[in-house]
């Protein structure tokens, strides 16, 4: 799979170097780190620089079936609100596909950022039994709001001023995008450590 995006923006593979920042950012931001895999990220990457502004996880929880999870997405603060992390979910979106699978999940306590493309609710008891262990854990240790959201890998919706937003993405534009902000989601920007974790 290309990875090039956009004019001057692109979402690739990690690779082994990227592990590091990929740890410290997932720190910083306060995302899930649970059962790292660097070789599950993706990272979103300002071609002009080579600077890594954003990524996300495609994680397969074994057993039967399998089931595929989208988690640990964040965006670093300079870079929010330009349709990074629209690019990544894109992308992990379209390797879970060639994996095989046509259903990916979310545990998230923002579903009005996922449902912007297309990811839906759905009940607890409707999800794999992988799943809503984990969903029971991460209500537990993160935010009791947690809520599954599910979308068919073939019906995943990029809005197009995110698609717009992301080929001229740059840390000095000033977003206002209203689907991207704190304040929509109810995270209070003056004592949030992240925002976009849906792991």
């Amino acid at each position: 799979m290309s990875a090039y995006i956009g004019f001057g923006m692109y979402v690739r593979d990690a690779k082994n170097r990227d592990e590091v920042w990929l740890l410290d950012q997932i720190d910083a931001l306060g995302v899930d780190p649970a059962a790292f895999r660097s070789r599950e990220y993706v990272i979103a990457v300002d071609e002009k620089t080579n600077t890594r502004v954003g990524f996300g996880r495609r994680r397969i929880h074994s057993g039967s079936p399998e089931v595929c999870e989208l988690t640990g997405i964040g965006v670093l603060e300079a870079w929010r609100g330009q349709g990074v992390g629209g690019h990544v979910i894109e992308r992990l979106m379209a390797e879970a596909g060639d994996d095989g699978f046509e259903t990916v999940y979310v545990l998230t306590d923002i579903p009005e950022y996922l449902g912007q493309f297309g990811f839906e609710l759905v009940e607890p008891n409707q999800l794999a039994e992988q799943l809503i262990d984990r969903l029971d854990r991460k209500r537990q240790q993160v935010d009791e709001s947690i809520e599954p959201l599910a979308l068919a890998v073939g019906d995943f919706e990029m809005p197009p001023r995110l698609r717009e937003a992301f080929k001229t993405a740059s840390a000095e534009t000033e977003s206002t995008e209203p689907a991207e902000t704190a304040e929509d989601f109810g995270i209070d920007p003056e004592t949030a450590t992240y925002k976009y974790d849906t792991g």
